[in-house]
Formats: structure tokens, C-alpha cells, sequence
């Protein structure tokens, strides 16, 4: 399985594949402080809202390892001051504030314990995201392999639509939306995986079809502006994608161009599936108008490899993510089951 992510626990050292340098170049890139992280998840050579998250944490735990503090409550003002700096790098993407929220929860149950007796539990704590995550992966790819089954009884091979990556380069490994093709393709029930290029940083053609040949899964390239065509000419049995956070509501925050994705399949009658593990989930939002949308720099838009391509002194209009609203997504899967959006709030009740 494809890695991105490379932990040493005995060495205590992280390296990341530079995913700007994607699909021409392998390069890993060693991870020695928050601020490495910051920066590998502000540019983007990480990311993926899972991958962020870890990325950010694990860099928390490189950063602190070697470094002396003189008790429990300078370690804790340093960690929450560092934490809220890596929520910051990508505002949209809420694995990393659910992390850090958890973080800064276990330190109040940890007061009163040795220096070395929390420090050594937050290595432990931090270090158990990244196992977690592949198992989450897993079970969310069983759970949408399953539900895409059952939607379409009686065919042999599904042919499904996915938008941006979100594969083992934007989690710890396995992919939730690109998981669930994984674990189609397993089963021998994938006929093609049609991944758009997604644009304008084309995480699609770069990342997603490095990671679908990579894999030898049939697949094909399409053109962000070929999907309406695609479901009306071919046989489309499904759409996944992820997720960057989901409201209560089940309103979700997606790579741009997945709310006119889900338009198009409403008025073709394709089901639209969401793939999140529960941290993507915010329950503390109640519908996708409360989620902050970032804005990217213009020249993502403008250049092309470092070519410019548009006409000098163009204004330009960047958001990365936009709502796709929850009445046009026909179910989301989480690593415990899938589920109507309207669903959401009882099930984690009952959780």
C-alpha cells in the first residue's frame, strides 16, 4: 500500500512524500518541528483533512520530545499555543481542531502526574491517531463497498465516479472516498474508477491517478467540466467523495466542485455518497453555512507549473472547498456504518 506518512517510533522522526512534487517526483521530506508541519500543511505538500491532522500532531510530538520543560504547566501552555497555530494553517479542514481539542481535554485529566509521566501519555496518544486512522479507512471502504453493492444488485462491476483525492496521500493510508474504490476493486467489482482532474490544483490528475495506477485499478481521467456528460453518456453506478467537514445537518465541505458534482447527479439520478470518519463530523455547527471557507492564492488559478497562463491583471476568485447541501447526498460512511444525513445527530446520541 502506497505510504505517505512515515513515523518511527523508536527514532521518533517523520517524514513526508512531498505531494507537490507529484506524480514526476518521489521525494520525502523530514519532518523536525511544528513549524515543518505548518508549513508542509500550509503549502500543501500534505493534505487531505486526515493527513493534516496527523501531520500536524505527529510534528507536535517530534517537536517536543527533546525539548525540556520545567513542569506539567509550561508543557501544556506550549502545546496548546502550538496546536492552535496548526488549526490555523487550514481553517476549512476540522480533523486538526478536533485533534487539538482532544489534546487540550486529556490535559486536564493528566494534571497532577510527573513531567515525564504526561509527556510520555501525549507521545502515546498522538502516535495511536496514526493506527487509528488506517483502521477507520478500512472500515469506512468495507461500508461503502457494502452500500454500493446493495444500491446496484445484480451488476458485476460498478463503475464510479470520485472527485479530489482521498486516498493513502490524504490519510494515514488506505483513503476514505478512494478506500471505498479500494475495497470495491478488492472484491473484484470495480469495472472503472473515473477520478476528475480537479481543478486548479489538480489534486485529481496528479494525486489520484498516481495513486489508481499505482494500485492497478481500471481508471480513467476526466475533466472537471466533462462530469455531467459522463453521467449522461456512461453507466455511472455511484459517486464518492470525502469530506473536509460535515455539519450536523450533514451539509458537507468538499474540494471545490463537488456541490455542482452532487447537482449534476440529483438531475441524473446517480447516488451521491460522502466517505468521512467520524472526527470529520462537526456536531458543533448545525448546518454548512457556520463552516469557513478558505481562499487560495490566485496564482493556483493563474499558472500552470509555474507558466503563466491567464491574462495579466485578471482578479481572481479562489475558494478551495465549497457546501454540498445534505438533501442531494444520498448517504455518508463513517467507519461504523452509513448513514442518512438526518441520521447523524442520533447516531452519535447513541454512540
Amino acid at each position: 500500500m502506497l505510504q505517505s506518512i512515515v513515523y518511527d517510533k523508536v527514532k521518533t522522526s517523520l517524514q513526508i512524500l512531498d505531494q507537490l512534487l507529484l506524480p514526476h517526483t518521489t521525494k520525502f521530506i523530514d519532518i523536525n518541528s511544528v513549524e515543518d508541519a505548518y508549513q508542509a500543511i500550509k503549502t500543501m505538500q500534505v493534505r487531505g483533512a486526515p493527513a493534516i491532522a496527523i501531520v500536524g500532531c505527529l510534528g507536535l510530538v517530534v517537536d517536543v520530545k527533546n525539548k525540556q520543560f520545567s513542569d506539567v504547566t509550561s508543557l501544556q501552555s506550549y502545546i496548546v499555543e502550538r496546536l492552535d497555530y496548526l488549526v490555523s494553517a487550514r481553517p476549512t479542514a476540522v480533523n486538526m481542531k478536533r485533534a487539538a481539542e482532544d489534546i487540550k481535554t486529556n490535559f486536564m485529566e493528566w494534571k497532577g502526574n510527573p513531567l515525564d509521566s504526561v509527556k510520555t501519555r501525549l507521545i502515546a496518544l498522538i502516535e495511536n491517531m496514526l493506527e487509528k486512522d488506517i483502521s477507520d479507512n478500512k472500515a469506512i471502504g468495507k461500508y461503502g463497498a457494502q452500500s454500493l453493492i446493495d444500491l446496484n444488485p445484480g451488476v458485476d462491476k460498478l463503475n464510479i465516479l470520485t472527485h479530489c483525492n482521498t486516498g493513502s496521500l490524504a490519510t494515514a493510508g488506505y483513503g476514505t472516498a478512494l478506500g471505498v474504490i479500494r475495497s470495491l476493486h478488492s472484491l473484484d467489482k470495480i469495472g472503472t474508477a473515473f477520478c476528475t482532474e480537479t481543478r486548479p490544483y489538480n489534486q485529481g490528475a496528479r494525486l489520484t491517478a498516481y495513486e489508481l495506477v499505482y494500485e492497478k485499478i481500471p481508471a480513467k481521467l476526466i475533466c472537471d467540466n466533462a462530469v455531467s456528460v459522463l453521467l449522461k453518456t456512461q453507466n455511472i453506478h455511484g459517486i464518492v467523495v470525502g469530506a473536509d467537514r460535515v455539519a450536523a445537518n450533514g451539509d458537507t465541505a468538499n474540494k471545490i466542485g463537488t456541490y455542482q458534482i452532487a447537482v449534476a447527479a440529483k438531475h441524473h439520478k446517480v447516488p451521491f455518497f460522502v466517505a468521512a470518519p467520524w472526527t470529520s463530523i462537526d456536531m458543533n455547527i448545525p448546518n454548512g453555512d457556520s463552516i469557513v471557507i478558505e481562499q487560495r492564492p490566485s496564482q493556483e488559478m493563474t499558472h500552470v507549473a509555474g507558466i503563466h497562463v491567464a491574462a495579466s491583471g485578471i482578479d481572481c476568485w479562489n475558494p478551495a472547498f465549497d457546501v454540498t447541501p445534505a438533501e442531494l447526498i444520498s448517504g455518508i460512511i463513517t467507519e461504523t456504518g452509513t448513514f442518512q444525513p438526518d441520521q447523524l445527530t442520533i447516531h452519535k446520541l447513541k454512540s
